[in-house]
């Protein structure tokens, strides 16, 4: 899967002379966090929910209200949003993986998407990489949720897909992960098929030799 096929297209944006209170409102009224900021159609930065609350006054401070009110109201998104040089972006051919470990590296919520160098695109958020969770392991399909320990060797799996063909299941979705290892010669499986009635399928995996530790719709 690539960044094009989940990336927000329409993408609410901000310019760099706009004041930072400016910028909060719009954050309010779209119910986002992050704003790419953008002149003359190109990226120059991004401003966060996080950088404006950053921008504003410390609590000891012996100014006055109105004086703090004045002084915030004249911070513009320039001056507090992360510049273009140091901002981490992507394109809309990288593959959704690497969006991913890109934000989880950098601790980031969300990427502007650029192409042809600098023009913004979209924008991939953690609400995306949710969406693309939800629709890789087949959450939001009707069927049974299989969770397997298979020995960690060439041909088990083929061993349960042929179970899954005698009972004329279509698998929608095969995850499994690293963490989910049982030692070093085992690994767990979460399979989800298109099947409601689990018993039998679960009573022939088990005759075959293979560990069902979960079987639910």
């Amino acid at each position: 899967m690539f960044v094009r096929m989940w990336m927000t297209e329409d993408v609410i944006i901000t310019s760099p002379d706009m004041p930072i209170m400016e910028a909060r409102e719009q954050m309010k009224q779209h119910l986002v966090r992050r704003l790419p900021v953008v002149k003359n159609k190109k990226l120059v930065g991004i401003i966060t929910q996080g950088d404006i609350q950053e921008a504003g006054p410390s609590g000891a401070t012996s100014l006055s209200i109105w004086e703090l009110n004045y002084l915030v109201a004249r911070i513009t998104v320039d001056e507090v949003m992360t510049k273009r040089d140091d901002l981490i972006t992507v394109t809309p051919d990288d593959t959704i993986e690497r969006a991913a470990m890109l934000m989880r590296k950098n601790k980031v919520g969300g990427l502007p998407v650029v192409e042809d160098g600098n023009k913004l695109v979209g924008i991939i958020t953690e609400s995306d990489l949710f969406g693309v969770l939800i629709e890789a392991m087949g959450i939001d399909q009707e069927g049974t949720r299989l969770t397997l320990e298979l020995e960690d060797r060439p041909g088990t799996l083929r061993q349960v897909l042929e179970i899954l063909r005698t009972h004329d299941a279509n698998m929608l979705s095969i995850v499994t992960c690293d963490r989910c290892r049982r030692g070093t010669a085992h690994r767990v499986v979460v399979i989800r098929v298109d099947l409601f009635d689990w018993r039998q399928l679960v009573k022939d995996l088990k005759e075959n030799g293979i560990k069902v530790l979960d079987a639910q719709n």
